[in-house]
């Protein structure tokens, strides 16, 4: 739990982008899925498919960095394209260098205080 870092990025969408969300997601998903440090990525929709929820877990802030340069790189227009970011809370303890590259995103930061991870 002390090195892990993870988030929720929370989209909202205008009615009918659901269907480009989920091209893009399949895209997003398969090259999240080549990165080592990446242990969790879930996509989930609400009912009326306008509220998209991404939650993300790394190994430590390293690979989130990782993540990020590649997100940045190829998807990032992209998906900002399709809604609008209106939610970001992060969990952990990120690096100075990891706060530095999620700074455009107007994060929440939420310190462990207790708790176990399996």
């Amino acid at each position: 739990m002390k090195e892990n870092i993870s988030w929720i990025f929370e989209l909202t969408l205008p009615t009918g982008n659901h269907i480009r969300l989920k091209e893009l997601m399949v895209e997003l998903v398969e090259s999240s899925m080549n990165e080592p440090g990446t242990l969790s990525y879930e996509w989930t929709l609400n009912e009326d498919n306008t509220v998209c929820h991404i939650h993300e877990r790394y190994a430590d802030s390293e690979s989130a960095i990782v993540h990020l340069q590649t997100f940045t790189e190829k998807f990032a227009a992209r998906l900002l394209a399709l809604g609008a970011a209106t939610g970001f809370v992060v969990y952990g303890n990120p690096s100075a260098p990891l706060k530095e590259a999620l700074e455009g995103f107007s994060g929440t930061y939420m310190a462990p205080i207790g708790g176990f991870t399996r």
